[in-house]
């Protein structure tokens, strides 16, 4: 998103291009049950329209502009659009219903992994797709976050760098439990990924990974 439209197939095909390992993308559904490719639950600061997704049909939803002339896709076209692995993050039990729905008709658990801030939702998706690699994503957390992860079977934390100590990654790691760190888009913060010993990174710039690899 920091550098095409935010959830987009132009930037999908962007980070593919760039070589990033994982593209990271959100699904919310539609009024209709579409699974739409969007970060917030309304479509006002992506897009040209306004109010929630809920509330709109695939039909309607297609007709605005999230940037540049793209539209919004589902999560089917992403799919088709690039053959990288891809981490979609689900923001409620619904939306994991739906999204077990397409992983188990086009067998997609070895190219998807599955992320949500609420641990109800990684459960639902677990149960729901055998052998589903899970994330458990936190901005804010207590000392329990790694028990959290373990308890609803997520195989990795994703948290907010800002926040992450190395206390918190080792008692992770002690637990077999991987760290991601985000949003990773300044050389600082990649110098501190490496500090922490992470397991990986998400950033907005697919260009930090090239030049991290001299600066940082």
């Amino acid at each position: 998103m920091g550098v095409e439209p935010e959830n987009t197939l132009r930037s999908f095909v962007h980070a593919e291009q760039a070589g990033m390992d994982v593209i990271e993308l959100d699904l919310h559904l539609s009024k209709d049950g579409a699974l739409a490719v969007m970060h917030d639950a309304e479509v006002d600061r992506t897009t040209d329209g306004t109010g929630p997704i809920a509330e709109k049909t695939l039909a309607e939803l297609r007709e605005l502009d999230a940037g540049q002339g793209e539209r919004v896709p589902v999560f089917e076209q992403v799919l088709d659009a690039v053959r990288s692995p891809l981490q979609a993050e689900i923001k409620d039990v619904a939306a994991a219903r739906a999204l077990a729905e397409v992983m188990r008709r086009r067998d997609l658990v070895d190219r998807v992994e599955v992320s949500s801030f609420h641990d109800e939702a990684v459960a639902e998706i677990a149960q729901l797709v055998p052998g589903v690699r899970t994330v458990l994503i936190a901005s804010r957390w207590k000392s329990d976050v790694v028990d959290r992860a373990k308890a609803v079977g997520a195989a990795t934390l994703a948290l907010n760098i800002r926040r992450l100590t190395l206390e918190v990654v080792e008692q992770a790691h002690a637990e077999g439990v991987k760290v991601i760190g985000w949003v990773v888009n300044t050389q600082d913060h990649l110098r501190l990924v490496r500090a922490l010993g992470l397991d990986g990174a998400t950033t907005d710039f697919p260009e930090i990974r090239r030049a991290g690899r001299f600066t940082a």
